[in-house]
C-alpha cells in the first residue's frame, strides 16, 4: 500500500485510518482493502482521518460509502475526520454524502 495505513493508531479502541492525499481510481480499491482489514478485525466504527486528503472523486466516494454501510449494518459507523475549508468537503455536500456519513472537523471530536 502507498500512503494508506491501518490502524495509523488506536485510540480508544477506535482505529484510525490516514487517507491518501488523494483518493482516486488509482487508492480507492487499497482504502477498500484496509476498511475491509478494520471490519474483520471487529472494528464497528472506524475513523478516517482526511486532513491531508486533498482530492476525492467518485471511486473514493463509494469505498467510503459502502464501508459506512457496513458498519453501520454492524451496528457502528464510519466517521470521517474532514476539516471545515478542506477541499474534499464541497464534494460531500454535493454528493449527499456529508449527510450520511458522520463528519468531524478533528480528531478529537470523532473520536
Amino acid at each position: 500500500m502507498r500512503d494508506i495505513s491501518y490502524p495509523n493508531v488506536v485510540i480508544g479502541g477506535v482505529p484510525v485510518v490516514a487517507a491518501p492525499a488523494e483518493i482516486d481510481i488509482a487508492t480507492a480499491d487499497e482504502l477498500r482493502t484496509v476498511l475491509l482489514g478494520a471490519a474483520a478485525d471487529g472494528y464497528t466504527v472506524v475513523v478516517v482521518d482526511m486532513t491531508g486528503t486533498r482530492f476525492c472523486d467518485s471511486a473514493g466516494l463509494s469505498v467510503l460509502a459502502g464501508a459506512h454501510r457496513r458498519a453501520v449494518a454492524e451496528g457502528g459507523e464510519l466517521r470521517l475526520v474532514i476539516p471545515a475549508d478542506g477541499p474534499v468537503v464541497r464534494v460531500l455536500t454535493l454528493t449527499g454524502l456529508g449527510r450520511v456519513i458522520p463528519s468531524f472537523g478533528s480528531l478529537e471530536e470523532a473520536l
